[in-house]
């Protein structure tokens, strides 16, 4: 796991400058504090920062150039299979002519070595991992960038002028002097909808995320060829679909596939443990590991004095029964509040998961002990975990009954009265409760919808209609709407579960874990993401992952195997701290400070009005609006942190 940043330049701009590019790698420290080295070759600069975790020598050290001497390749993340390509590649001639004798044991070297024999394409759909790819190739001049099936690792890229500019993350990029830091607003609103901006955008117009197992192209001319060398669409077309399978098969097929996935993940030159919220996904995971670790695994786990917002007590009865080496952290709420001010330098565009607090500083305890750590990530996409896919789909088929003028005229009738009134009507109508006119106002969106798809994003977003609040921000297409992947024959609840894989998962959980720990020099890996398993997941029939209304059949079949089933079952927490009474109480005056009427008419990107309208709710108890409020709040925080930086 480390840090990488590089440029090309165009045929105007001569020789690319060695110092630029290190001030870039200085920029992402952060990523790799072991090492630092660039390289740089005619038109193109690399630089690099090394968070050691394989092959500890130098002879890990990159940039990195093939022994033919023709690449030169900057990267990040770990290839799990290594050794078996390694292994391979020392049958072919190239070892035996050109390779000889290794430099060191580092998955580096035997990628590049692939390269030289496979061929760039060849090579990826071979790699089992998480990585992001920068090669140069000296004989040809082309560029390529590269990065891994699921999106774990992270790349940004955008052409400024006559120069290509990439690095892991932006903060890279600005260190770069063409570099053009000019909000999107499309990507704006975008964000205010989701609480992330979905690839291929960024807060910055022109700047962009290599999608996930996509490669660019950069050819000697210039010209960018993008292409997708794995893809989820794809898996479903053309992978094993199994229509029926026995439960027994299905748990033992799953079973092996994700424990040889956690087998593979554990190996690392440095200590290396696991998140354990108490939870089916990281449990699962925790289990699989010390099912094949001869000393306990070390785990970690935050826990939390509020009400409704501890796992801890639950991760130490899991961590009891499994014989980990367990550590927990109770954190007082200023304690949490204290990271507040980090967040927008941790993440370097605008980010509002709420989350994102208690993952930096789970990952903050962890690197005390360990320099990796294993998360149970992708469980709820992949086997059907979350509970708004059963709640969109029977809502759906309710809805869908009647003729869309009905649920038109109805959906009108219900917004032409004030949300006040309707309260206040609740207030008087026998179990209509005090919120009454936030639910009716809530459905109306729901009784607009023309699609499970249109449904699923009015309930997935924040802000209904973001481009009224964001001051010329129209939205821009994504895979919710007109960047739709082919999804053709799958079910409602899987079209869900297929949509968040493609942009939840990388662009919100992964961006989240990703810069949570590489803020504190934490390596992180995602045994579930594991391609093989992740084929395998969708190659399951519905029915083995939701069972009566229940998601992740098939996991918790895995999990009962190794932890007792009274130890699991019990109400999904979330991972979350309760942002809406901080709002109210502690973090009152510095919300106040950035949500001010006359700073959010200076700086011009939000309609005042409806900014405030929700603070002062929110304020008096009128309704919990802290989702909404915390994805303005991220937004200004993080433009003053540009500003001051």
């Amino acid at each position: 796991m480390c840090g990488f940043v590089g440029f090309l330049n165009g045929a105007g701009r001569g020789d690319a400058d060695a110092g630029i590019a290190l001030r870039m790698a200085t920029a992402i420290a952060h990523r790799g504090p072991d090492a630092d080295a660039v390289w740089a070759e005619g038109p193109v600069a690399f630089g690099h920062r090394r968070l050691s975790i394989v092959d500890l020598s130098p002879a890990g050290a990159q940039p990195m150039l093939s022994h033919c001497g023709r690449y030169s390749i900057v990267y990040n993340g770990e290839i799990y299979n290594y050794r078996d390509i390694r292994a391979e590649l020392e049958t072919t001639a190239y070892f035996t002519e050109v390779v000889k004798a290794w430099r060191g044991h580092s998955d580096t070297e035997v990628m590049l070595a692939a390269f030289a024999v496979w061929g760039i394409k060849a090579t990826l759909s071979r790699l089992v991992g998480m990585f992001a790819i920068a090669l140069w190739d000296r004989q040809t001049r082309i560029l390529t960038i590269a990065r891994d099936r699921a999106g774990e690792k992270p790349v940004y890229y955008a052409r400024i002028g006559d120069v290509l500019m990439f690095g892991s993350e932006l903060k890279a990029l600005r260190a770069h002097p063409s570099f053009r830091a000019d909000i999107d607003r499309g990507a704006l609103a975008l964000f205010m909808r989701h609480n992330y901006i979905p690839a291929p955008y960024t807060i910055y117009s022109g700047v962009k995320k290599l999608g996930a197992g996509m490669v660019l192209t950069v050819l000697p001319s210039g010209q960018e060829e993008l292409e997708t060398f794995w893809s989820l669409p794809e898996v479903l077309r053309t992978g094993e679909k199994r229509q029926t399978i026995s439960d027994r098969d299905a748990i033992d097929g799953l079973e092996a596939v994700l424990s040889r996935a956690v087998g593979e993940q554990m190996t690392a030159d440095v200590p290396l443990g696991a998140f354990l919220s108490g939870g089916i996904d990281s449990s699962t995971v925790v289990a699989l590991m010390q099912a094949q670790s001869a000393v306990p695994v070390r785990t970690f786990s935050i826990g939390f004095t509020e009400d409704g917002y501890d796992e801890a007590q639950y991760a130490r009865q899991v961590a009891a029964h499994l014989k980990t080496d367990h550590t927990e952290l109770y954190v007082s709420p200023q304690e949490a509040m204290a990271v507040i001010p980090r967040l927008p330098t941790v993440y370097d565009e605008p980010f509002s998961d709420s989350s994102q607090i208690p993952t930096f500083l789970v990952s903050q305890m962890a690197r005390r002990d360990v320099t990796v750590s294993l998360s149970g990530d992708a469980g709820d996409e992949l086997f059907s975990g979350y509970s708004r896919y059963t709640m969109t789909s029977a809502l759906w088929g309710r809805i869908s009954r009647l003729p869309v003028p009905v649920r038109s005229a109805a959906a009108a009738v219900i917004r032409a009265v004030p949300v006040g009134a309707w309260n206040a009507l609740g207030r008087v109508v026998p179990r209509a409760g005090n919120r009454f006119g936030d639910r009716l106002h809530k459905g109306a969106g729901v009784l607009s919808c023309d699609s499970v798809d249109a449904l699923y994003r009015s309930l997935v977003s924040h802000w209904q209609e973001p481009e009224t609040l964001v001051r010329g921000g129209q939205e821009l297409p994504t895979v919710l709407t007109g960047l739709r992947p082919d999804l053709g024959g799958l079910s409602a609840v899987e079209r869900m579960m297929a949509l968040d894989f493609l942009s939840y998962l990388p662009d919100d959980i992964l961006v989240k874990v990703d810069r949570a720990a590489m803020a504190n020099s934490l390596e992180t890996r995602v045994p579930m993401l594991d391609h093989r398993v992740v084929e395998y997941a969708w190659s399951l029939p519905q029915s083995v992952k939701m069972r009566d209304g229940v998601g992740k059949w098939v996991l918790r079949q895995v999990l009962y195997r190794h932890v007792p089933q009274a130890m699991i079952e019990r109400p999904k927490m979330g991972f979350g701290v309760p942002i809406d009474s901080w709002l109210r109480g502690p973090l009152k005056d510095w919300a106040e400070t950035l949500l001010s009427e006359s700073r959010l008419r200076q700086d011009g990107y939000f309609d005042p009005r409806q900014v405030r309208v929700l603070w002062a709710d929110h304020l008096k108890g009128g309704r919990n609006w802290a989702y909404h409020l915390w994805d303005v709040l991220m937004f200004n925080a993080w433009l003053d942190a540009q500003a001051s930086g």
